[in-house]
């Protein structure tokens, strides 16, 4: 079922609450796409970063090859580019939030006057820790991840963050969009007012007359400004696009993984009505380590305990696919282990 879902998407999105699963869904749907021909990316957006230790090997913020080439056919697979492959990349916000600033630092320090740049970089190393950069930084992260992974994937599927945290990114898309597009219209309204000002021979920044000396700072004021508005139009194409292809449910599905216990099946519940009201589609429900019902007393206790709790599931979102996925033996690490659950995916 997971798997077929994979082959008619371009951007799969696995989510849940914490320790559930996900990075190792992800991974395994990842793997088995690949192996039908497809070139795909698994991209983690999850603070703890537990795709490399999944995959035995240092996975950070640049793309690397995790398995493959596999050429078509292997698997009985003919779908995708001919020879498959998977990469994978841990996206690091600080990281991003460090390179978004000090591409802002360049630009404000080449274009204000230099007995300003101690100030511009005071305000930077607040805006540093100010409550939701990190979030806008990896906003933009999975934006860029998103267009890497339309021109250059067949596929790409993100691990994401706990419950709580995906929620909010996928709302931000259309906040970002609105914030952006009202800085727009405040640089619009400025810059009508500074013309009517000029026009009524008004003085500009530099305390000189529009015909006088001022003209070279009122020149360096305009390129300023046409770079911002610059920059603010190329954010709101990004976030435009990301929140296009998010609610575009032919390109983009989104994977609810959850156990079957009582908070993870309340937080996928939770995340179910929030991803609907920000017009994200849940297309399937993945009950990770179901627990057999012929493993003795205590599982098949356990296992009727679980039941009761997936009927919950199935009460509320009785439209929604739901797959189960056994309890099984030992660690779950490295590309055979994944192909073996991506077994259990179909």
């Amino acid at each position: 079922m997971l798997l077929s879902l994979a082959a008619r998407v371009r951007v799969l999105f696995v989510g849940g609450k914490g320790g559930v699963g996900k990075t190792s869904t992800a991974s395994a749907v990842a793997l088995a796409a690949a192996r039908e021909g497809r070139r795909v990316l698994v991209a983690s957006t999850d603070p703890a970063h537990n795709l490399g230790h999944l995959w035995d090997r240092p996975v950070g913020d640049d793309v690397v090859r995790l398995a493959g080439p596999f050429p078509v056919g292997q698997d009985g697979g003919a779908a995708g580019t001919g020879v498959g492959h998977l990469d994978g990349i841990e996206i690091d916000p600080e990281r991003t939030a460090e390179r978004h600033l000090d591409q802002v630092r360049g630009t404000l320090h080449r274009l204000m006057p230099e007995h300003l740049r101690g100030e511009v970089d005071r305000h930077l190393d607040l805006a540093r820790h100010a409550p939701g950069a990190h979030e806008a930084a990896l906003l933009e992260r999975v934006a860029e991840t998103v267009e890497l992974g339309l021109a250059e994937y067949d596929l790409v599927v993100f691990d994401t963050a706990p419950s709580g945290h995906t929620a909010r990114l996928m709302a931000l898309p259309e906040a970002m969009s609105a914030w952006t597009d009202g800085l727009l219209r405040g640089r619009d309204r400025s810059a009508r007012f500074g013309d009517a000002a000029r026009r009524l021979g008004h003085t500009d920044d530099d305390g000189a007359g529009v015909l006088g000396t001022g003209s070279r700072a009122r020149d360096r004021r305009e390129r300023r400004d046409q770079e911002i508005r610059a920059v603010l139009e190329r954010r709101r194409r990004r976030f435009a696009g990301l929140r296009e292809v998010l609610t575009d449910h032919g390109r983009t599905a989104f994977v609810i993984v959850l156990a079957a216990e009582r908070m993870p099946v309340l937080e996928a519940l939770e995340l179910h009505r929030q991803l609907e009201a920000t017009g994200v589609g849940v297309r399937a429900l993945v009950v990770n380590k179901r627990s057999p019902h012929d493993g003795g007393d205590l599982l098949a206790a356990r296992h009727a305990q679980e039941e009761r709790h997936l009927a919950v599931v199935r009460d509320a979102l009785p439209r929604v696919p739901l797959l189960e996925v056994p309890l099984l033996p030992g660690d779950l690490a490295g590309e055979a282990a994944l192909t073996r659950l991506g077994e259990l995916l179909r």
